[in-house]
Order: structure tokens, then C-alpha cells, then sequence
């Protein structure tokens, strides 16, 4: 059976998201699965995601949420996230913002050392960032397999053109997995109810 392991570059994944509607956000997104979905019969062997904390003092809101995002995504089965620093920088203007250093790098030794090591037959590439251009030629290389899947209004077509096979996320795959906590407390309210109706039984 195809062995499959998932990259996700979770700061990639929350700006392609925006790219297609601003009111989009990537702590609503069921990661799970989509996963399941991609990856279908093959073997998944295991997930990593990507990305670095919110500050939580300029926005704890937004933190919060995302805290529950990677909450939920350490819950996935094999799923490990990795999260790297936020720096702060001035812009033209002499105004504070945060960029992410270090979350690039560490999915580009992971996945290498990943290859070389044997772990997987494909890779599965969540980003749209051209800099990985030189990682997927060299995982290549090694003789495995690189699914992209991407964001139209972000992709780097060289990485495009590198990708063994690709499959854009568009509107509508956003809406279909979008995540319902509703639903799912819900369907464990049912499932509790139904175990108690057992019992009296």
C-alpha cells in the first residue's frame, strides 16, 4: 500500500484562505477531514503542521481561537504541530508587525529528512509558497512522490510544474469542510443519549 505522509504550511494555508473570501478563517477549517479525504485508501502515515502563535496580547481573541485550532489538530491521529517564533519588524512607517521565521525551514528538514529516511512513497504538500521549489526537486530526487495542493490566487507556478500531481482548493472545498463543532456535539449528545436508552434497556 502507498505510504503517505501530510506538510501542511499552516501561515500559507490561512493566507490562501483569505485570498478567496477575507471573512474565511483557517480555525474554522475541519483539517481532519479533509485529510481522510485526500488522502483516501493509501496509507497515511503520519501529519505535520506548520505555523507559529498568535501574540497573544495584540489580539487575544484571535488567539484563543487559534489555540483551539492547534487543540484540535494534535487530537488528529499522528498529527504533530510545530510551531516556530514570530519576530517583531518595522515597516516604511516605523510600525511594529510580526513575521514568522523558522516554519519554512523546518517543513523543508522534515520532508528531506523524512525522504531519505524512507517514511513515505508521496508526500503531501499543503502550500503555495514557491520557495519549496528546491525541496521538491530534491525529495524527487530520492524517488518519491509530491501531491500539491494549493490556492489559484497564491501559487508559484514553478512549484506547479514540479508537483508529481496537484489539485487546487478552491471555494468550494472550503465551504465542504469547513469545521462544525455544532454538529459534532450534537452527534455525541445523540450517541450519549442512545448508550443511556441501552442501559434502561
Amino acid at each position: 500500500m502507498e505510504r503517505v505522509v501530510v506538510y501542511i504550511d499552516g501561515a500559507n494555508f490561512y493566507g490562501g484562505i483569505f485570498s478567496i473570501n477575507p471573512k474565511y478563517t483557517d480555525t474554522k477549517f475541519d483539517f481532519e477531514r479533509y485529510i481522510n479525504k485526500i488522502v483516501g485508501n493509501r496509507q497515511l502515515m503520519f501529519v505535520k503542521y506548520y505555523n507559529a502563535s498568535l501574540k497573544q496580547q495584540i489580539n487575544p481573541e484571535i488567539f484563543k481561537k487559534q489555540q483551539r485550532l492547534f487543540s484540535r489538530l494534535r487530537k488528529i491521529k499522528n498529527c504533530e504541530v510545530i510551531l516556530s517564533k514570530r519576530k517583531p519588524r518595522l515597516d516604511t512607517e516605523g510600525k511594529e508587525y510580526h513575521t514568522i521565521k523558522g516554519d519554512d525551514i523546518n517543513l523543508a528538514l522534515d520532508m528531506l529528512e523524512d525522504a531519505y529516511e524512507n517514511k513515505y512513497d508521496t508526500a503531501i504538500l499543503i502550500s503555495s509558497d514557491g520557495d519549496f521549489v528546491s525541496l521538491v526537486r530534491k525529495v524527487k530526487h530520492k524517488g518519491k512522490k509530491i501531491e500539491l495542493h494549493y490556492f489559484a490566487n497564491c501559487i508559484s507556478n514553478e512549484l506547479l510544474n514540479e508537483a508529481t500531481y496537484s489539485k487546487m482548493i478552491d471555494k468550494k472545498i472550503l465551504k465542504k469542510f469547513f469545521y462544525r463543532e455544532t454538529d459534532k456535539k450534537t452527534k455525541a449528545k445523540s450517541n450519549e443519549t442512545k448508550m443511556r436508552q441501552q442501559k434502561r434497556e
